[in-house]
């Protein structure tokens, strides 16, 4: 089953890649298409690369079943032994703009009522523009990559704050309350670091395991936890929608980045294996901090105004 999970998530990963790069310039790739059903906007793009998912796994005939960002839980074949949570493109923006910071997303988890992030067995990142890939599994292998300059991964030592290079969410989160809570770790980084915003949880934490970066925060969902009254806050930049983190968004960079040492977890400093993959409600989002360095983390949990 590993070589079949393993050739099954790659292969998928790189027919969607390839869909996306061959059709990018073919379709209008700015203008908003629809709603996911998780509330986020949909952009052409988003629908090529969901119909790239389904054509393959249906071309393949393997029995599983499927989660991905536009069309919730299907099933292909009798009893599914996986379910594969897709994310076609996280970093839908980027990829419109062709830029670099757009990772397709598959984690692999064996297949029950209620799959967590925990139970994640498989998973791969790789990147739209470049191709390059991160690949690990739970047989104990530790990270695989191909593509990248260096050796992965290359984690950092930054432990300060000032001299981080950092990346951080804006999508559905509100600029005001954003920066009342971390401005003062924007202004002491910007100069003597650097700040980042990807629109893509993948892409920011996989720059963490190549060593580009040193933290990724999404604090979104904590704020809104903490703070109930911020919720039309929420709703108002998200179009009606709570915007936080999906499961989706986060399954196969969590297992990737504990796996190469970075220290990951939500805003609370809490574990995120108890995420359920198959659930997009607001009780179940999540916020995220993840830094190169105990210390780094910790003092991003300290230091933030909550």
């Amino acid at each position: 089953m590993n070589g079949l999970m393993r050739g099954l998530v790659q292969e998928l990963s790189g027919r969607i890649r390839t869909a996306v790069r061959d059709g990018l310039h073919e379709v209008g790739s700015r203008y908003v298409a629809g709603t996911a059903k998780g509330g986020d906007a949909e952009f052409p793009v988003d629908v090529l690369a969901e119909r790239a998912a389904w054509d393959f796994l249906r071309e393949r005939g393997e029995p599983v079943a499927v989660y991905t960002e536009s069309e919730g839980l299907r099933t292909i074949g009798r009893s599914p032994g996986y379910v594969l949570v897709i994310d076609p493109i996280d970093g839908t923006r980027g990829a419109a703009a062709d830029l670099e910071m757009a990772c397709v997303s598959i984690a692999a988890a064996p297949y029950g009522e209620a799959p967590t992030i925990g139970d994640i067995r498989y998973a791969v990142l790789q990147e739209i523009k470049t191709g390059h890939w991160l690949y690990a599994d739970a047989d104990g292998g530790g990270i695989e990559s191909c593509g990248f300059p260096v050796p992965v991964p290359r984690l950092s030592a930054t432990t300060e704050p000032e001299r981080m290079f950092w990346s951080l969410e804006f999508n559905g989160h509100p600029a005001a309350l954003m920066t009342e809570a971390y401005g003062h770790l924007i202004d002491a980084s910007a100069n003597t670091g650097g700040v980042y915003v990807f629109n893509s949880a993948s892409f920011s934490v996989s720059r963490i395991i190549t060593g580009q970066m040193d933290a990724y925060v999404d604090i979104g969902n904590r704020l809104l936890r903490d703070r109930p009254a911020t919720e039309a806050d929420f709703r108002r930049v998200g179009h009606g929608s709570i915007l936080h983190l999906f499961p989706y968004d986060i399954a196969a960079s969590v297992h990737l980045a504990e796996r190469a040492g970075v220290t990951i977890t939500d805003a609370y400093g809490k574990s995120l294996h108890d995420t359920l993959l198959l659930d997009i409600g607001p009780l179940n989002q999540r916020s995220c901090i993840a830094a190169c360095t105990p210390g780094l983390h910790a003092a991003l949990i300290d230091s933030i105004r909550w």
